[in-house]
């Protein structure tokens, strides 16, 4: 299915799931062919740490050259977003845990929550791309509350490796543009829970 967001602005939260980025690039890169005008916000973590799946300055770069603009790193970059509308739809890719209980407390300590927060009171839709080791765990409460806030919609997520990481659960990237598509309508695609990861393949 072809999708068409030449009049959206998205703007697409990087937090620090490394691992998932390569997934979330692809993603992305799949999203920009719809015409949509992406704007990348990094939190802090995710624009400064390097890991074993690459470097801080890579993924930064790679985000300016698919965006063709430059990331906002800061949390006084993020806090405009609201006031001068730059976002029609926000998306969080990947939400972590830390960033997913932070959003459900009110927090915004980080880039990526300060454009949540700015974006949220503009009565405008925020997508959570999920990747969490404890998503059946501490967190499943704040899966929870989130499900149940104004203007917050979940990418369909299951668990990526229920026998050694039976708490874990990471959203089905691929289903980005149709969740932005609900999202943008007010809808909660469905099903949200899906099967894990590979469980039939």
């Amino acid at each position: 299915m072809s999708y068409d967001f030449h009049d959206k602005s998205i703007g697409i939260g990087f937090t620090g799931s490394f691992c998932t980025y390569e997934k979330i690039f692809t993603a992305l890169e799949e999203l920009k062919k719809t015409g949509a005008s992406l704007l990348p916000v990094f939190s802090l973590n995710a624009s400064h740490l390097d890991s074993r799946f690459g470097t801080s300055a890579s993924f930064l770069e790679r985000a300016k050259n698919l965006t063709g603009k430059e990331p906002i790193t800061t949390i006084p970059g993020a806090e405009p977003i609201g006031p001068k509308g730059l976002t029609d739809i926000l998306v969080i890719a990947p939400c972590t845990g830390n960033t997913l209980s932070k959003l459900a407390n009110g927090i915004s300590d980080t880039p990526v929550l300060m454009a949540a927060k700015s974006h949220l009171r503009n009565n405008r839709p925020l997508v959570l791309s999920l990747s969490t080791n404890d998503a059946l765990g501490m967190n499943l409460k704040n899966i929870g509350i989130l499900l149940n806030s104004k203007n917050i919609y979940f990418v369909p997520f299951g668990q990526d490796d229920y026998q050694a990481k039976p708490n874990s659960m990471t959203a089905f990237t691929e289903l980005l543009p149709e969740t932005i598509e609900c999202a943008l309508m007010g809808k909660q695609i469905q099903p949200v829970i899906r099967s894990p990861h590979g469980a039939f393949s």
